[in-house]
């Protein structure tokens, strides 16, 4: 039961977060699609499931840090606006 909630909750936080344009914003979305990821694969592989959620919140977090400062990089410091 708890892998038939896991995975929509996971896509929820990644449509949530898709159009995050701060810093904090791309750092927080990484953490949230990371942690939901992290614990569908805990559920999927039979480990931890808060275990696979803080990896996967960790690496997350770190990857929209690394993807906020490689968009700023490419504009002039300024955060990119799709509109």
């Amino acid at each position: 039961m708890q892998i038939n909630l896991v995975f929509p909750a996971a896509l929820a936080a990644a449509l949530a977060v898709a159009g995050c344009n701060t810093t904090t914003e791309r750092t927080v979305g990484g953490a949230a699609i990371g942690a939901g990821a992290g614990a569908a694969i805990g559920a999927v592989t039979g480990g931890s499931l808060v275990t696979g959620a803080i990896v996967g919140g960790a690496v997350g977090a770190v990857g929209g840090l690394l993807y906020d400062q490689d968009q700023r990089g490419r504009h002039g410091g300024r955060h990119y606006h799709n509109y």
